[in-house]
């Protein structure tokens, strides 16, 4: 399924090359996979009115298992590799998901299990998804009980609350449904994008939130695809015939239920969307900046304007001692002398192994709080960064929801990355400073970033 992903075959055994000077450069980063994935749910939906292109789509693992599992659908997905393209379209008003069954696998995907897992209650048949063995153990049950409230029969195969998952349907009806989304704030995002093509009122009472900037990506992509907005307090509103658009972070808190109501018979518009890089890729930079008191601009993005809450992991580089500038032309961290912090990672979890390694390199202990979901990721995260963090000489304590990173003199070790390429490019870090790091299986980053060691090697040509 997945071919040429990479310029090179990575090896078993990367060994990083110390950075000789602090860099000094301009970095371009591949596009967002968050924004690339919802925007394909979304162009797949639209497909009844013509198709959609997204530019500066990102060319990944993920998204390659995303639009494998949509043409398996039924929908037609064109991908121009070399122009960073993708074309979708496919579907009608009356069947808007066009295979009446399918088998998906979806890899690692968690944004492609949840979403699609969504999606095809939209259509009418039998459709089962499945994916790698830790997979089978990232739980959806929350999502399946929400949809069988919604009248589908959404089921666990083993019974047990994780995938292998089963959904038999005949369109989506409409209705009220209680979702909990303490877990992963892509159960809400999936249901938000099924919703409006539902043949009723849609209505949903959302307990807990993780990740809210994510909910606030799905709402503006939802926008833009014809969808309009309005919320209040307690109530979330999709219509047709409104203006603005909130950012909805800030009144959705975790512990109390919000109402989400989603009118349906509503029809997406086909789009040309420039999907924004990858504000998580870009964390890595900056990072690099931080720890090598390197002056690097990630180009292209923006705290002004952006969908992603990632772009805020400047302020806490900032809060550490980094100088910061928020440009037109990009975010820009200049490394100053660091100093550790106590952060809440909730809305940035994506970032928690970035902050982790600059932790390294700063004066006294970075606590992590509120991140207790992120065990539940590519592999139990916290559980694996704190032993991956001591192997190369940290201190670290595991909290219920987080860590505390202690620096001490650091070390040469070989990382194991337990196929998680966030654990593979943060560690990666440490060995622009620290003679000796090896990677294990960095392969692995082709998940969301198959060239991120290349980039990173630019960080020696300054």
């Amino acid at each position: 399924m997945i071919d040429n992903l990479m310029t090179d075959p990575l090896p078993d055994l990367l060994e990083i090359k110390t950075l000789r000077a602090p860099p000094v450069t301009t970095i371009s980063v591949p596009g967002s996979k968050s924004i690339t994935n919802r925007a394909l749910v979304l162009a797949a939906l639209a497909g009844p009115s013509g198709a959609s292109t997204l530019h500066g789509a990102l060319h990944s693992e993920d998204t390659e298992i995303m639009t494998e599992c949509l043409r398996a659908l039924g929908f037609q997905v064109a991908v121009n590799r070399a122009k960073e393209a993708i074309q979708v379209s496919g579907g009608t008003d009356l069947q808007p998901i066009p295979a009446p069954e399918a088998a998906l696998f979806v890899g690692n995907s968690g944004t492609t299990m949840r979403f699609l897992t969504a999606l095809v209650s939209l259509g009418h048949g039998c459709y089962r998804l499945d994916g790698v063995a830790r997979m089978r153990e990232r739980p959806i049950e929350d999502l399946l009980e929400a949809l069988r409230q919604l009248g589908v029969k959404a089921y666990s195969e083993r019974n047990n609350g994780y995938p292998p998952v089963v959904v038999e349907t005949n369109g989506l009806n409409g209705g009220k449904a209680n979702i909990r989304a303490d877990a992963s704030s892509q159960f809400l995002s999936g249901l938000l994008m099924a919703a409006p093509l539902a043949r009723g009122p849609v209505i949903l009472s959302v307990n807990g939130l993780v990740s809210a900037p994510y909910i606030d990506m799905t709402v503006a992509l939802m926008r833009r695809f014809g969808v309009r907005i309005e919320a209040d307090a307690n109530q979330f509103i999709v219509s047709g015939n409104q203006f603005q658009i909130p950012k909805i972070t800030g009144f959705i808190t975790n512990g109390h239920a919000n109402q989400f109501v989603v009118s349906g018979n509503q029809f997406y518009a086909p789009q040309e969307l420039k999907i924004e890089p990858d504000a998580s890729a870009a964390s890595y930079f900056l990072a690099a900046a931080a720890i090598t008191k390197g002056d690097v601009r990630v180009c292209g993005l923006s705290t002004w304007n952006s969908l992603q809450g990632d772009v805020r992991f400047v302020n806490i580089l900032q809060e550490m001692g980094c100088r910061v500038w928020r440009e037109d032309e990009g975010l820009r961290v200049k490394g100053q002398p660091l100093h550790g912090v106590t952060v809440d990672m909730n809305d940035i979890s994506d970032c928690v192994m970035t902050l982790a390694v600059v932790a390294l390199f700063a004066k006294g202990p970075t606590t992590i709080r509120n991140v207790a979901h992120i065990r539940h990721k590519e592999t139990d995260r916290l559980s694996a960064l704190a032993t991956e963090l001591r192997r190369v000489g940290a201190r670290v304590e595991v909290l219920e929801d987080g860590l505390t990173i202690d620096p001490g003199p650091l070390h040469a070790a070989t990382i194991e990355t337990y196929n998680d390429h966030r654990m593979a490019m943060s560690m990666a870090l440490v060995g622009l400073k620290v003679p000796g790091m090896v990677i294990r299986n960095p392969g692995c980053v082709a998940k969301t970033y198959p060239r991120f060691f290349e980039d990173l090697e630019r960080l020696r040509i300054t």
